[in-house]
């Protein structure tokens, strides 16, 4: 079938958009939000300086879009499959560029925490909708090659982020940084309102359960709110506060007809069900790295944001280039395999890290930091794969949306143990000389922390079972 010309289910038009343009807008969309994370990661020391913020705070303006990300991303993957991805996607990414350029006006901490917030809004409607675009368009015996491609395509965006944080940030300013987000969302908006022809709504007719996802969303804001929060003694009551609220959740979707999310998805599909517990691990062991390290770099090495863009880079330089191998070798070989082996590889940078201290050397960081951007690039995208090569095309959107809610829970896990063990160690305090040593050893906790989470999402990624070929074809 030619997949450029216009599908029909049932009596839906699905699609009038070409393989290339589906590939391309995915692409564009998923470099944009990785660039922006891994810039701001950067610019940290500058903005902390600026606005007079502690590490705890310093934390938040990373983790507030996160969080915000999470909560809405399983709705909006569900709405879209009902009312359009194309519509949804392109309302995301509107909210994503106007947040940009408030959050470049920012003038305190609450207001840039705040508008970074909104920022994951709109970054949510982009997740949910992006990968589910690109499934729907490409045939399934394409689908891990272009998987492949489109997570290139973020870790390119990775990779770009800090050099252009640092050079932003030491020429313009932090705000640089957003002022250019901005840019790239306006460029992103252009294309999709005139390239991305046709809609997707394979749902479409079934009733939005609205009441679902306000139980879910406070459930999970609930649960991640409290990661952030440890050791308060609270944070426990947060924590049983948020799975009574999931059990509630749970105990209603079995009752709908139309479920924000489908729960016979995890009950009855063990490859959807350990590949997104798979995703969670996986993130929640890696995603602080990059935020530890340009603290690291920047405050014990002395390092200007542009060398610790410099540094940085090796990690999301290797992603880039191996993603699309990885994905295709997932066409040929069960994801769960490549996946296995990319999350063992991962686990021997995360342990290469645990030896980064006052006095490592240079190339030792940059081996690390290789050795565990190879493991990512081997477990992304043939991840990717399996999720959506294990659902029906109606589910396309909640799929998504699902695996990018794994993505995001992993990383406010991560930044919510970087942050408790800033807590446990130093307190709310700014990060000086006189503070290394134990930022030194929050550090290297968190390293070890990660690396034994990671080595048990192995098991997860083994025991997913066996993807069957090209379902939805």
């Amino acid at each position: 079938m030619d997949m450029s010309e216009p599908q029909k289910t049932g009596d839906i038009q699905l699609s009038g958009t070409s393989k290339g343009t589906a590939m391309l807008i995915a692409a564009m969309s998923s470099f944009l939000t990785p660039f922006t994370s891994s810039s701001v990661n950067i610019a940290l020391p500058s903005i902390g300086k600026q606005l007079s913020l502690d590490a705890i705070s310093l934390g938040w303006v990373a983790t507030a879009y996160l969080l915000a990300a999470a909560i809405f991303l399983v709705p909006f993957g569900r709405f879209s499959d009902i009312h359009g991805r194309k519509m949804v996607f392109r309302i995301g990414i509107i909210i994503d560029a106007i947040a940009s350029l408030l959050c470049a006006v920012s003038h305190t901490g609450i207001l840039l925490i705040t508008f970074r917030a909104l920022q994951g809004l709109g970054g949510a409607m982009i997740f949910g909708t992006g990968v589910a675009i690109l499934t729907s368009v490409i045939p399934p015996k394409e689908r891990g090659k272009a998987l492949g491609i489109n997570v290139a395509a973020t870790y390119t965006g990775l990779s770009v982020g800090p050099l252009a944080g640092g050079y932003f940030t030491q020429v313009l300013g932090w705000q640089g940084i957003f002022f250019f987000n901005a840019f790239l969302g306006a460029v992103i908006t252009a294309v999709a309102l005139f390239k991305l022809k046709g809609e997707w709504a394979d749902a479409r007719g079934e009733k939005f359960d609205l009441t679902g996802a306000i139980i879910y969303s406070l459930a999970l804001v609930t649960i991640m709110y409290a990661f952030s929060v440890f050791p308060a003694l609270w944070a426990i009551w947060l924590v049983l506060g948020g799975i009574a609220g999931f059990v509630i959740f749970i105990r209603w979707e079995v009752r709908q007809e139309h479920p924000v999310l489908s729960i016979g998805l995890f009950k009855e599909n063990a490859v959807f069900t350990f590949s997104n517990l798979a995703a969670m691990i996986n993130y929640s062991a890696t995603f602080a790295v990059s935020f530890l390290l340009s603290l690291y770099l920047q405050y014990v090495k002395g390092f200007t944001p542009s060398q610790a863009g410099l540094v940085l880079i090796a990690q999301p330089i290797m992603m880039a280039v191996f993603s699309p191998v990885a994905g295709n070798l997932s066409d040929r070989i069960q994801p769960r395999i490549v996946a296995s082996l990319g999350m063992a590889v991962t686990t021997v940078g995360l342990i290469m890290l645990i030896f980064v201290g006052g006095n490592v050397s240079l190339g030792f960081i940059i081996a690390s930091l290789i050795i565990l951007g190879l493991g990512f690039a081997f477990f992304s995208s043939p991840n990717t794969n399996a999720v959506m090569g294990s659902v029906d095309r109606k589910f396309y959107g909640v799929a998504s949306g699902m695996l990018g809610t794994m993505r995001l829970v992993g990383q406010t896990f991560s930044m919510g143990l970087a942050l408790l063990l800033f807590a446990v160690y130093m307190g709310s305090v700014k990060i000086t000389p006189e503070s290394y040593p134990l930022f030194l050893k929050s550090m290297k906790t968190a390293f070890i922390i990660m690396a034994i989470l990671c080595f048990g999402g192995i098991f997860a990624s083994i025991a997913r079972g066996k993807t069957q070929p090209n379902r939805n074809s």
